[in-house]
């Protein structure tokens, strides 16, 4: 019955807070199947989730679901926390619950990923978890891959693809007073005074080669092909293709 909870409408300052231990009394009867002591527990710990959906609420998505996902987070930390550590409840249900936001974040994202590349992701971030438990400090990437049996282009690669994106309008520090946005620290480096000159030297540059000269450079550089390709299309060997091509780079760095 709670794996849908409904926040409109609801007076949330009303919901019942656990003292410490009342929820060990509670804790201790679950364990013995009290499915009222269940129900219970899980309403004296909604404010919980309700602390933990506030760092989210600049991702563009409703509290409500929020609070429902937050909620499922709760029930599985109910039923997965061990009682006989001496851990406050609190202290295991606030990841749980974060992590359940999390996913639900990364597979409702705008920007889809293949089923195969969110299982590396999420298969690193377990192997993360279980490698800082043993070895008490951040795994690096290659100790990452290993664990996972992948390479670790592929880890990064996965990693970044599950990344929640950055809205433009993201507010960011700074030393002053003025609201400055990510949009307002973004720099265009293609669109500078410095490259567009650069931009008009290279073609007065080009001009001056031979036409031979120019179709090398334009079939290696601007059309990707190799010295072998451009020879068989020119009718030349790759020798002669390789000595034009580095005397034409010799004269354009030269002009430059």
């Amino acid at each position: 019955m709670y794996n849908k909870v409904e926040l409109t409408g609801v007076n949330t300052s009303k919901l019942p807070v656990l003292t410490e231990e009342e929820k060990r009394e509670l804790l201790v009867k679950i364990r013995q199947g009290d499915m009222n002591a269940r129900e219970k527990f899980i309403n004296g710990n909604l404010k919980l989730v309700l602390s933990v959906i506030q760092k989210f609420s600049n991702r563009g998505k409703s509290a409500d679901d929020l609070f429902q996902v937050g909620c499922i987070g709760l029930i599985k930390s109910v039923d997965n926390f061990d009682i006989s550590l001496d851990v406050r409840f609190s202290t295991y249900a606030v990841p749980m619950i974060i992590g359940e936001i999390r996913r639900y974040l990364r597979d409702n994202n705008a920007i889809r990923v293949s089923r195969s590349v969110r299982d590396i992701a999420y298969r690193a971030l377990s192997a993360k978890e279980q490698l800082m438990r043993t070895a008490g400090k951040e795994p690096t990437v290659q100790e990452l891959a290993r664990a996972v049996g992948v390479t670790p282009e592929e880890i990064t690669d996965a990693l970044d693809a599950i990344a929640d994106p950055i809205s433009l309008n993201e507010p960011i520090s700074g030393n002053n007073e003025e609201n400055l946005c990510v949009m307002d620290a973004i720099r265009d480096e293609s669109s500078t005074d410095s490259n567009w000159i650069d931009e008009l030297t290279l073609k007065e540059t080009i001009k001056k080669l031979s036409d031979r000269e120019k179709k090398i450079i334009a079939m290696r550089f601007f059309i990707g092909r190799t010295q072998t390709e451009v020879a068989k299309e020119i009718g030349i060997s790759q020798a002669q293709v390789s000595r034009l091509e580095k005397g034409a780079l010799d004269k354009i760095k030269k002009e430059l």
